[in-house]
């Protein structure tokens, strides 16, 4: 089986290829927050990116209380109101069905949970939206960014670092928890030149032509945010952090939204088959790191402490990440019969996290389960 994400091939082909995650409110990610303290316009445009492979351009209008959006993707588009509920959310009434949540940070970035997404519009998803601006490469050239790869086939998730010369050029490095039960590599490098990104005529995103038609749409903002939509789903990434170390000031308790699917398998042409849904979790962080997360009723899922990814032995040296991802953190739960690997990153007052189990021994039969969201307090 061909790996199907663009980590393992080339960055260009991460790009093409294919988050829980999530809105990432995405700050420079090295310690130093940004708050968008500007009083926020009526009219506010985003640009998103489903983990489905769809991209959308979003407008949320705050006088008439609706969210309007265009799906580049697969043509559906649509007009939904909304409430503004105690804590921020948003409660939508949508008449079609598709969009069912949502969290905003103004004129910043945007989650949306979606119901029928994709090709087949039948597909839940998570969409993940950043304020809509003037970008080009230089927006993110001379710098090295973490970031989380969500998709809905492939063992859903990636992780790893991307870096950007003073031209753009890309270079990346990436772990794929699926590679390790599936016998693939696990690790992969890459890169491509930046002569393959095309500027779009709007000045809010550029492209980069894919390989049998079609595109895959780069955004973001100069903050130090970018994301990636692709075919087979989004890539979502933020600057790096002076020091792997967690920073205290990212404790506090989280609302989050998530995708998940149980039972999965990866067949022929890598369809991936398992059960699919859409979640919701609190998820609290102590100042020394320490993590519990709770489902809707209050029981707790996990609790252990979070270990920057540049103490972790078997995911650091050679032949496996070579960048220490400042700013990106994990744990290992592992029991007689099954391992799970986690993964979060803060922005602000929110953060972005993923989560990969499978039985053991590690053995290409084995199902495996996935999760990806974002959180905000």
């Amino acid at each position: 089986m061909l790996h199907p994400n663009l980590s393992g091939l080339r960055f260009r082909q991460l790009f093409k290829l294919k988050v829980i995650a999530a809105v990432l409110l995405m700050s420079s990610g090295c310690g130093t927050h940004i708050a968008n303290t500007a009083p926020a316009h009526a009219v506010r445009k985003y640009n998103g990116t489903a983990s489905v492979g769809d991209f959308l351009s979003i407008t949320i209008d705050a006088t008439a209380s609706t969210i309007a959006y265009t799906n580049v993707s697969n043509g559906d588009s649509g007009t939904v109101p909304f409430t503004v509920n105690s804590d921020g959310t948003y409660t939508l009434a949508d008449p079609a069905g598709n969009l069912v949540a949502a969290y905003e940070v103004p004129e910043y970035a945007l989650l949306i949970q979606a119901a029928k997404t994709g090709p087949g519009h039948d597909t839940p998803a998570l969409i993940t939206a950043v304020n809509s601006g003037p970008i080009s490469i230089a927006t993110w050239a001379n710098n090295t960014y973490n970031y989380m790869q969500f998709r809905t086939a492939s063992g859903g998730l990636e992780v790893g670092s991307v870096a950007l010369d003073a031209l753009g050029n890309v270079t990346n490095n990436s772990y794929w928890p699926y590679g390790s039960v599936s016998n693939q590599s696990a690790f992969h490098s890459g890169g491509f030149p930046s002569t393959n990104f095309q500027n779009d005529p709007s000045g809010t995103f550029i492209k980069i032509a894919g390989d049998q038609g079609g595109f895959d749409y780069v955004f973001g903002t100069a903050n130090g945010v970018f994301a990636v939509d692709t075919p087979n789903g989004a890539i979502l990434g933020l600057q790096q952090a002076a020091s792997k170390d967690f920073d205290s000031s990212f404790a506090g308790t989280y609302k989050a939204l998530f995708y998940q699917k149980t039972g999965a398998r990866t067949g022929q042409g890598n369809v991936e088959t398992g059960t699919a849904s859409l979640g919701k979790a609190t998820i609290a962080i102590t100042p020394s790191g320490e993590i519990t997360v709770q489902d809707e009723q209050g029981n707790d899922i996990v609790q252990t402490t979070l270990t920057p990814v540049a103490d972790t032995a078997y995911l650091q040296g050679a032949g496996k990440l070579t960048n220490p991802c400042n700013g990106l953190f994990t744990f290992r739960i592992t029991t007689a019969s099954e391992q799970q690997d986690v993964f979060v990153t803060f922005q602000n007052n929110s953060l972005l996290f993923a989560s990969f189990s499978t039985a053991l021994p590690l053995n290409p039969g084995n199902s495996y389960d996935y999760l990806y969201g974002v959180g905000i307090r």
